[in-house]
Order: C-alpha cells, then sequence, then structure tokens
C-alpha cells in the first residue's frame, strides 16, 4: 500500500514542482490551524476502542503556494487559481489511540466570488498522502476497525473567506472536511473522517505589480470534444462471511480498469461526458466460490470464470479543470456484470494531473452505493483531440 500511495503522491509533488519554475508569481507562504470534529462512523470512534471516546482532532498546516504570471496562457484563462504543497500534524483528541499521522499533500483553489475589494470566498481541496497511523492489528490492536494500514489518502475540501490587507499579506478563514483512507488495498478501512474549521495567515514575497502587459495574442478559449483514455490497477482485499461471522480473506487481488470517455469542454474550467467503463476484479465471488469446511486462517476457493471477474458499466461524469490538475466526478452503472460484486451503481471521483501535453496520471477512488468503498483508481490517461 505505501509504495503506491507514494509513488502516485510523489508524481504530482514533481509536476507541482515542474510548473513553479515556470513563469509564476504571487509564491506565497502561509501558516493554517485547523480544528475539528471526528464524525463517529464506526463503533471504534464511539469509544469501543479500549480507551476513550475520539471526539475531536486539530493540525497545524505549512504550506507554500504560487500563481500562473498574468502574461501566460494560465494566468490569463484562471487568474485567481493558486498550487502548491503542504505539510501537516493531526492530533486526534483526546488520547493518541489513532497514532500521530503527518499529512504531505498538494493542494490547489481559486476565487468562486469577488465580495468586495479585499474579501473574496474561495475554494481549495487538498489531496496527499498521511503516514504514521496506528493500524489494526489483531494481537496488539484488536479493537482498531477503521484504520489497516499505517500510510492512508488525505483527501480535503474547504470553502474559504479571504481577506487581504495588503499587497503581501492575507488573512484566510473558512470550514471544511476531510477524509483519510486506503481505497481497501488493506482492512479494515471504515476510514476516518472530519469536519471543522480553519484560520490563517499568508505572505506573499514580491507581488506581481498590474502593469496591464499582455501577450500579443490574448489567451482565447475555444469549446469542443476530448476524448479521455484511462488506463488504470491496484491491489485491493476482501471481506467475506464465514461461519457467520465477518472475516478479512488473506493475501491482496489485483484490479485493473481502461475507460473511454468522450467530454465536452464548455468553458476553461468544465467538462462534461459520458464514459464506457470495464473492469477486471480477482476478488468478486469469493463465498460463492469458497471450498467447503476451509478453515478461515487458511481459506481456499475455486477459480472463478472470466465472466465473474469483468464488468462493463457507462457513467456520467463531470470535471473542474484548472492548471495542472483537473478534478473529475462519475455516476455509472455496470451493464454487463455476472457476480454480485460487480452488479452495482458505483461513484468515482479521481485526481487528474497532466504531465505533458495531454498525458495524465490518474489517481481515483471507486465507491459503491455512496458509502462502501470498493478499489483505488491509479493509472495512466491521455486526452485526444484537445490542446
Amino acid at each position: 500500500m505505501k509504495r503506491y500511495i507514494f509513488s502516485a503522491f510523489f508524481a504530482l509533488m514533481a509536476q507541482v514542482a515542474v510548473f513553479a519554475d515556470s513563469p509564476t508569481t504571487d509564491h506565497s507562504v502561509g501558516v493554517d490551524i485547523r480544528p475539528s470534529w471526528v464524525i463517529p462512523t464506526n463503533s471504534y470512534l464511539k469509544g469501543e476502542n479500549g480507551e476513550c471516546d475520539i471526539k475531536s482532532a486539530v493540525a497545524p498546516h505549512f504550506r507554500y503556494s504560487f500563481k500562473f504570471a498574468p502574461n501566460t496562457r494560465y494566468g490569463q484563462l484562471y487568474r485567481h487559481a493558486y498550487q502548491g504543497v503542504g505539510i501537516s500534524y493531526l492530533a486526534t483528541l483526546p488520547g493518541a489511540s489513532l497514532g500521530h499521522p503527518v499529512n504531505i499533500y498538494v493542494f490547489q483553489g481559486s476565487r468562486l466570488a469577488g465580495l468586495s475589494q479585499r474579501l473574496s470566498l474561495d475554494y481549495e481541496w487538498n489531496f496527499g498522502v498521511s503516514a504514521g497511523w496506528k493500524k489494526y492489528d489483531s494481537d496488539l490492536n484488536p479493537n482498531n476497525g477503521t484504520i489497516g494500514s499505517s500510510v492512508n489518502a488525505y483527501l480535503n475540501l474547504g470553502l474559504i473567506l479571504s481577506y487581504r490587507l495588503n499587497d503581501r499579506w492575507k488573512l484566510t478563514a473558512g470550514v471544511e472536511g476531510s477524509h483519510y483512507s486506503n481505497g481497501n488495498t488493506a482492512l479494515p478501512n471504515a476510514g476516518v473522517n472530519t469536519a471543522g474549521a480553519r484560520i490563517g495567515v499568508s505572505y506573499t514575497f514580491a507581488p506581481a505589480r498590474k502593469t496591464g502587459e499582455l501577450p500579443l495574442a490574448p489567451a482565447e478559449f475555444e469549446a469542443g470534444m476530448g476524448y479521455d483514455l484511462l488506463l488504470y490497477g491496484a491491489p485491493r482485499q476482501r471481506i467475506i462471511t464465514l461461519d457467520e461471522s465477518p472475516k478479512i480473506v488473506p493475501g491482496k487481488f489485483a484490479v485493473f480498469g481502461l475507460t473511454f470517455a468522450p467530454m465536452y469542454a464548455f468553458n476553461p474550467m468544465f467538462r462534461a461526458g459520458v464514459s464506457l467503463d470495464m473492469q477486471y476484479d480477482e476478488s468478486v465471488s469469493l463465498e460463492q466460490n469458497l471450498v467447503e469446511n476451509t478453515p478461515s486462517d487458511k481459506m481456499l476457493f475455486y477459480k472463478q470464470s472470466f465472466k465473474e471477474r469483468f464488468s462493463a458499466g457507462l457513467s456520467l461524469h463531470a470535471e473542474l479543470t484548472m492548471p495542472i490538475f483537473s478534478i473529475n466526478i462519475g455516476l455509472g452503472r455496470n451493464i454487463i456484470a455476472d457476480s454480485p460484486d460487480t452488479s452495482i451503481f458505483y461513484q468515482t471521483l479521481a485526481l487528474k494531473t497532466y504531465v505533458f501535453r495531454n498525458a495524465y496520471i490518474n489517481v481515483g477512488y471507486q465507491l459503491r452505493n455512496f458509502k462502501d468503498p470498493n478499489n483505488l483508481m491509479l493509472g495512466i490517461g491521455y486526452t485526444f483531440g484537445r490542446r
């Protein structure tokens, strides 16, 4: 699990560093404090952990960000967008039954509305790795049904009021939500969810001046079709019911997928379309293929047929397109499925990072029925037909 999450994340970090060396401006450093409520989504967080209820958390954040120069194409089309990297320390209260996680992440935000000359309403997302969790252990930590791995993915979304004191100093305050989990690469994986507030301050080095200088040919946007082709894969674990109780199946199973999505770009920040999704999952139909009288610690299974492991569906997609990153949300249904595990209504959330002109790294997550984790979607893709 660690190598998959770290490999994907550091590829994103490297790409942010490449763009930061291009014509950029408004390089800033900042500090946030984020107190939050730990949402009691499972019994372990409610107090069945041998210690006490885990009710709250607090996290200090240290961040660096930049914008694209106003005389560049990105700077003209996305004048309020900013992006960067951050690090934070998460302390859950009371006690430390979940460990002492450190988050390293990339982030991006932009303006939703200008409320006055100095005040604006912004959005921001964070995505990264969170390391240092005290994971489930059948001997040392048997009550922990929340976190099954010491390294997890970190996702965060916030709404922020930004008040600019002057060209260099800015105050921020807002609300946010965070999610920590590993995408079923290690079980148990109930995950941790928090909701809370944030307050911060940032300082900008040598802010850009409004000189009015623009390129000879101002950037223009042309609406039109593009076609995304994505190949992805990931490991995963499964839970089956054995002797009338849930059991974690030993070992990991491979998941591979391919999607093809015609997407129409309505403006520089929004695309939408339909996707054909195909997936091969080694972990489906395990209960139906369990060898009779197999012990729970040495489960044996008959090999599933290809028809059981393969599924195909159609999904609707909407995408927020910004410099470097795009966030893609999908809602779909499998129409070819020969197993109860694949006859599902599924949802996807993916972060696309463009590393070359049209090639991107995909870090995604598939759910079923809006709540049950299915698998990660770590892969590479290419957009045909669009700049």
